[in-house]
Order: structure tokens, then sequence, then C-alpha cells
């Protein structure tokens, strides 16, 4: 049984754009200019830490994180991935996954730190590489529900 939590706002929607559902997770694609293609795996229960799940359920969480992790790299190729599982604003199991490059606003921290590249201020190579990516994202998103159905469920 599901559980929800009315003043959740990742029980009340689905947290971004949608690119997969099934019973148990969704994976959805956060609209972040600076970050094309920053996905999110969010349990569809209203549980806050990975230790609330059963074993099956982390395996499961932890194969759809791998599972875009594993896109990203594919089609994307950033220069290094982050997974976060932070939750301290929204306490509701959900797992960051952020394709980063060398000279993105935050690079070598993390993305919720104070920028080190100001807007306006982008490098050429900045421009051409987001170009790039954004013109990579249709595949992304067409490659992802694939790879989790084949992973996930098979």
């Amino acid at each position: 049984m599901s559980t929800r939590d009315p003043d959740c706002p990742l029980c009340r929607e689905d947290g971004g754009t949608l690119l997969w559902r099934g019973a148990h997770l969704r994976v959805i694609e956060v609209d972040d200019a600076d970050y094309p293609g920053f996905t999110r795996v969010i349990w569809n229960g209203h549980l806050p830490e990975m230790t609330s799940l059963s074993t099956h359920g982390r395996d499961l969480l932890m194969r759809a994180v791998y599972a875009v992790e594993q896109v990203q790299r594919d089609i994307l190729a950033p220069d290094k991935i982050n997974l976060a599982s932070l939750g301290n604003m929204v306490p509701h199991l959900h797992w960051h996954i952020i394709p980063r490059w060398r000279g993105d606003r935050h690079f070598p921290d993390a993305i919720w730190a104070p920028p080190r590249v100001p807007p306006g201020t982008e490098p050429p190579d900045w421009h051409t590489r987001q170009a790039r990516t954004h013109q990579l994202l249709p595949r992304y998103r067409n490659r992802l529900p694939e790879a989790l159905n084949a992973l996930l469920w098979h």
C-alpha cells in the first residue's frame, strides 16, 4: 500500500516533466536551464529515507538511479554525474541524477552552492556545449524509458 502526504509536493504532483512511471517509482526531468538532463527518480509512496524501504525496494530504486546515470553517460556524455539524495526541503524519498561538465556554473561544487560562473560571464564553449546537450535531449528522453523498462521489468 502506498502512502501519501497531502502537504508533500512530491505526493501532490509529479515534481517535473514525467519521463517514466512504474508502480513504485517515477522518473522526471527537472526544468533547469543550466543543467539540461537533470533528472530525478522519485519513490511514489511518501517515505523519508532509504531504510524506510524493504531490501527489494532499495534495490529497485537504485537500479532505476543507475539506469538513468547510464543513459546520461551514453547519450549526454558529461564529464561527471552527481548522485544526491538530500530531502532536507522535501522529506520524500528521491534521488537527483545531475550531468556535470567542467566549467558549468558551479563546477566543481554542488549545484546548490553559489555559482562560480555568474550569468552573462560564460565562456563561448559553455554556450556551444549547452546547445549540443539540448540537441541530445530528445534522444535521452526516448532512450530513458526503454532502459528503465528493460532493466527493471525484464
